[in-house]
């Protein structure tokens, strides 16, 4: 018996904490808007300074077909910092975060494209914010997170299946990591870079790159990260898995670095540089280009939709973002673009319900 089925499985009980009714569709919002104060319960309209902070411009050459925007099924609730989603089989996958007052929540939501609907899935067994996901052969995974705000990393890493809506605990970290990137590819998870520390003063961005089999359920050593950052967008193009963006140590000082790493090879090579440099943003393979979106800086919070051409190295602005929103669940679901929750405001002092989908049509 391997020791992934030496542990114990994980079902829908595990975590003690209640789950929210399915979310509101549209024409059913909840009283009082989509938004809510980390430090204060009940719905609040869109905070006047989100709009202060709102930026929409880049620097990139516009596209020939700009795309659109539209609102989608809101969340359940409010809800951001749950670092990223991830989709599988026409349905995005929203793990942990931020919401009703407080940084570790165990929530689960998957959305329905042909319904545009929300519902509960097995709540994560650890709650955290910031915790890396990825689909790999079928399974979701779940790894490490913050279990205070933004600080206090743990290393447990769990599996689910969606067939029997279970979560399963795998091999820990070798040390703690929150807001990792997690790619699946070829067999394995890659998680890179991420940010360790138990508090502000002590964060720091990391250049880790760990890989993880499933099989064996044992993690090992990569070619680090030429740079060390977290709150990176990061995917699978082919056989390479792309960095982009991100922050050093911090929102005040992001990165517009890009990457490439070849798992074959075990090297990195710099790629075009991201237009805008944000961190807390969306980053997502869709025909072909990889689209990044919204994300924070300092007093900003990014609308901005710029998508890099591998082929050609190159980037092009589409358009914004309808609500620019940073910490938020950004994947790819049918033929569309879903981006769910996020802070409207620079921090985490406010999560939104807010969902959107983009086409270029």
């Amino acid at each position: 018996m391997t020791s992934l089925n030496r542990r114990n499985l994980l079902t829908a009980g595990a975590a003690a904490l209640a789950m929210p009714a399915l979310a509101q569709q549209p024409g059913h919002e909840h009283h009082g808007g989509q938004y809510e104060r980390l430090n204060q319960p009940g719905r609040i309209q869109k905070p006047e300074l989100a709009t202060t902070q709102n930026v929409f411009d880049s620097p990139a050459p516009k596209a020939a077909n700009p795309g659109r925007w539209s609102e989608r099924a809101t969340l359940p609730m409010p809800r951001s910092e749950m670092a990223w989603a991830t989709a599988h089989e026409g349905r995005m996958h929203i793990v942990g975060g931020y919401a009703e007052q407080r940084v570790d929540r165990p929530y689960h939501h998957v959305y329905e494209a042909t319904a545009d609907r929300w519902r509960d899935a097995a709540p994560l067994p650890q709650g955290a914010n910031h915790v890396g996901v990825a689909f790999l052969d079928g399974k979701l995974y779940a790894i490490g997170g913050f279990l205070e705000q933004n600080r206090k990393p743990h290393p447990r890493c769990f599996v689910y299946d969606p067939a029997s809506d279970r979560w399963a605990e795998i091999a820990p970290l070798p040390a703690p990591v929150g807001s990792a990137a997690v790619v699946g590819l070829d067999g394995r998870l890659h998680v890179i870079g991420g940010a360790i520390g138990d508090s502000f003063d002590t964060k720091k961005s990391i250049d880790w790159h760990r890989t993880y089999d499933p099989k064996a359920d044992r993690w090992e050593s990569r070619s680090p990260m030429p740079t060390a950052r977290d709150h990176t967008g990061t995917l699978a193009i082919g056989p390479l898995i792309h960095v982009i963006g991100g922050r050093v140590d911090s929102f005040h000082t992001n990165s517009n670095l890009h990457h490439a790493y070849d798992p074959a090879k075990d090297i990195w090579a710099p790629r075009n540089p991201l237009p805008t440099a944000r961190s807390g943003h969306g980053a997502v393979l869709y025909r072909g280009k990889v689209f990044v979106m919204g994300g924070e800086g300092t007093n900003r919070v990014f609308g901005q939709m710029e998508a890099y051409d591998p082929t050609a190295d190159s980037w092009e602005q589409y358009a914004p973002m309808l609500t620019p929103r940073h910490g938020l669940g950004a994947a790819l679901v049918g033929d569309a673009i879903h981006v769910a929750g996020g802070g409207p405001v620079m921090g985490g002092g406010v999560q939104s319900a807010v969902h959107e989908a983009f086409v270029l049509g």
